[in-house]
């Protein structure tokens, strides 16, 4: 049964921890071009799979799925498409019938989300879309929610076609729509801005020219500001920086402006501010090696940059440029 679903944060994470692909690959016991099209979403991991890809990456299970705080812009309006379609789905085979019907009778029996969850050897975030009526529900998984609820497979599928045909499960289906809606919906999203708040839609600008074309950096001093982006409003750990360095080539005039998003995670063909210091970058383009290994190049005089496993929290991905 499928677990992951499209898109998901596990090319992120692999990327994060220095790992490449074929590692990946040979620890699930899969193919490389399986590898990419489950990190592209085309094919979907089931539960074991999941804890493997969890252990092997060192991240909590729950964080490989898209995050609209952390994950691109791109990445959750995909996902959000995928929702919806999946929930169109789920309304015609009756699994929002089956979870309002679940937690019906979890709740007679005073069960909490977690008790239910751990019992049938799922994650709570799995239970829970189950209950929401988000997810199908394998034999194997049927059997182990029913021996939870101190049920047989049989006993639950009749008390919930019961449960339905009283309209007991009407009002449970509505909240769950309701919260569904909610949870689709754009967080943080800024309608518009009054005189008195125009200053959060400026972005502060840093750096000075350093030795070697890094850019030092202090926070503690801006030179100017420029306007924010719009995919940026809210975000407050976004700033600016004065490139002020020949080192990117003729890529960039050393004049640009290059704002910069710490919270996305940068990648193949991306411009990025990589920390060497606390208050010193080195302004790079990323690649990736034939081991799917991420590292920094830049020119005059060019110039290989590796990353070690804790060198990639130091990237800051450039998210727009203002030449």
């Amino acid at each position: 049964m499928e677990e992951i679903i499209f898109p998901n944060q596990i090319r992120m994470y692999r990327r994060l921890r220095g790992r490449s692909m074929q590692e990946l690959a040979d620890h699930l016991g899969v193919s490389l071009s399986a590898i990419s099209k489950i990190e592209k979403g085309y094919r979907r991991i089931d539960q074991e799979q999941l804890v493997r890809v969890s252990e092997l990456l060192d991240c909590p299970m729950q964080d490989l799925f898209v995050n609209e705080q952390n994950s691109q812009e791109e990445v959750v309006l995909s996902w959000r498409r995928e929702q919806e379609r999946r929930n169109r789905i789920n309304e015609r085979a009756g699994l929002k019938t089956l979870g309002a019907g679940l937690r019906q009778i979890r709740n007679e029996k005073n069960l909490t989300l977690i008790e239910v969850a751990e019992s049938s050897d799922m994650t709570l975030s799995v239970y829970h879309r189950i209950e929401m009526g988000q997810r199908e529900v394998s034999d194997k998984e049927m059997k182990n929610i029913a021996k939870a609820l101190s049920m047989t497979v049989d006993e639950l599928k009749s008390t919930i076609k019961q449960l339905d045909e009283k309209g007991a499960l009407e009002e449970i289906i509505q909240r769950n729509d309701s919260k569904y809606k909610l949870l689709s919906n754009p967080r943080g999203a800024i309608a518009a801005f009054d005189n008195a708040s125009r200053e959060s839609q400026k972005l502060s600008v840093y750096g000075v020219a350093g030795k070697d074309g890094n850019v030092l950096v202090d926070f503690e001093n801006e030179s100017k500001t420029v306007s924010r982006p719009s995919s940026l409003i809210g975000k407050k750990d976004a700033y600016a920086l004065n490139l002020c360095s020949r080192r990117l080539g003729s890529l960039l005039p050393s004049r640009s402006i290059l704002v910069i998003n710490p919270q996305e995670v940068a990648s193949v063909g991306d411009i990025a501010a990589y920390y060497v210091k606390p208050n010193e970058v080195k302004i790079i383009s990323i690649r990736e090696d034939d081991n799917g290994k991420l590292y920094g190049i830049r020119w005059n005089p060019d110039e290989k940059i590796e990353f070690s496993n804790n060198d990639l929290s130091n990237l800051h991905k450039v998210v727009a440029i203002y030449l």
